[in-house]
């Protein structure tokens, strides 16, 4: 989406002047100690929380390592301050996850949700798989990716496999519309930070954030509604791995340029459909349809390939 957004604006490359990254990482290494740290301290034996802790004391005797990063004494504690106002969110919300799936759990109030979501979709899959991503993306609007997808497995998880959706496939489906959460409005947490970093309007960013992520949200579809999908979470032979993994790239990429109005130059409204049905097509994990999505995108590059380019103004 970024690279089709370059070629309709005309974008030019632009050299910015920084410091080496890798010179940098040799010079700051014992900043990334805790990325070693935590896995060892729990493979000796150590509590997730423990190891935190101690991976904590580290870092900051690490951070003597060089004067500029020395975390002294009014630096600790300015530090301490932050990473305790920055949790209270977070502990909250965990907490309130927590409750909300022992309530689930049981009340058997999970089962019956998940009957709910079947029976209301008819016992179609197609659409129990809409209704679940809907609900996710209701329950992502409040809570962070990991309490999404814990009260997701409980309630959304069964109403799936029970249409034979694979287990694997099925928490895969939970997990990927946990992520997307972080992006969907109208609270779409990560382009609202995104916002607030770089000084941006916090709605227009979340809809651009969400426009350039709108192909990814049918990648869930494409290991649930057919058992071959199964290839892309590579649970099928490798000639299936590779067919589905190739037809769902050119699929999703078809799929953006529908979307973003841009081939090789600016498409019009029926080239834009017949793109993104074409994409639509693509990812199906099904062989017969890729034919017709073929004949479809090759008609709309020969379209804009023989027509005139609009003039341009003086």
């Amino acid at each position: 989406m970024i690279e089709l957004d370059a070629r309709r604006f005309a974008l030019r490359f632009v050299e910015i002047k920084t410091q080496n990254p890798w010179m940098l990482t040799r010079q700051y290494w014992y900043l990334l100690s805790s990325l070693i740290v935590i896995p060892a301290f729990m493979v000796v034996g150590f509590t997730a929380i423990t190891a935190v802790f101690y991976s904590t004391l580290v870092a900051w005797a690490a951070s003597y390592i060089l004067r500029d990063t020395a975390l002294l004494p009014h630096k600790v504690i300015t530090a301490l301050a932050n990473g305790s106002r920055q949790v209270l969110n977070i502990a909250v919300t965990t907490a309130a996850a927590g409750i909300i799936v022992g309530v689930v759990n049981l009340t058997g109030l999970g089962l019956k949700l998940s009957d709910i979501i079947v029976g209301f979709a008819g016992g179609n899959l197609i659409l129990t798989l809409v209704y679940s991503a809907i609900a996710l993306w209701i329950l992502g609007l409040a809570l962070p990716i990991t309490a999404t997808y814990i009260i997701a497995a409980v309630i959304v998880a069964p109403a799936l496999i029970k249409l034979n959706v694979s287990e694997l496939a099925a928490h895969m489906f939970i997990f990927y519309y946990a992520v997307l959460s972080e992006v969907s409005p109208p609270v779409g947490l990560s382009p609202m930070a995104a916002a607030a970093l770089t000084g941006g309007n916090p709605f227009k960013t979340m809809l651009m954030a969400w426009k350039y992520t709108l192909p990814a949200f049918v990648v869930p579809f494409m290991f649930t509604v057919h058992p071959d999908g199964m290839g892309l979470l590579l649970q099928a032979p490798a000639g299936d791995v590779i067919k589905v993994f190739i037809t769902s790239v050119i699929g999703l990429a078809t799929m953006a340029a529908g979307i973003n109005g841009w081939l090789f130059r600016k498409a019009s409204l029926i080239e834009r459909v017949l793109l993104v049905v074409a994409g639509i097509l693509f990812i199906y994990p099904t062989t017969s349809p890729d034919f017709i999505a073929a004949v479809m995108v090759a008609a709309v590059a020969a379209f804009q390939t023989l027509r005139k380019p609009a003039p341009q103004p003086q």
